[in-house]
């Protein structure tokens, strides 16, 4: 398994933006497709988007699509998230996750998950 630590979140108004990171530690960062859930409280938590194994290819929720951007370095072993356009429903604890499947990015599948960081978007 890998160990991961978001950062980034925070508190931002509606329209704006941030950007998410989570650091994985070990040296198999390149092997894994990493993805990006959220839990809003009351509510599943829910996918994101995912990024494959060498950063070729992208998948988004609906939600997001069009304004979050899923990146990664693998020489840094870090994925990112940059969440822009941000609304209040946007608002959630983000975990990043580790060692699922790029398709479909189910949360049952990832075996390693970070502790979350929590990004509240006022309006």
């Amino acid at each position: 398994q890998v160990q991961l630590v978001e950062s980034g979140g925070g508190l931002v108004q509606a329209g704006g933006s941030l950007r998410l990171s989570c650091a994985a530690s070990g040296r198999a960062f390149s092997r894994y497709t990493m993805a990006w859930f959220r839990q809003a409280p009351g509510k599943e938590r829910e996918f994101v988007g995912a990024i494959s194994t060498t950063g070729g290819s992208t998948n988004y929720a609906d939600s997001v699509k069009g304004r979050f951007i899923i990146s990664r370095d693998n020489a840094k072993s870090t994925v990112y998230l940059q969440m822009n356009s941000l609304k209040p429903e946007d608002t959630a604890v983000y975990y990043c996750a580790a060692g699922g499947s790029f398709y479909p990015s189910l949360a049952s599948d990832f075996r390693s998950w970070g502790q979350g960081t929590q990004v509240t978007v006022s309006s």
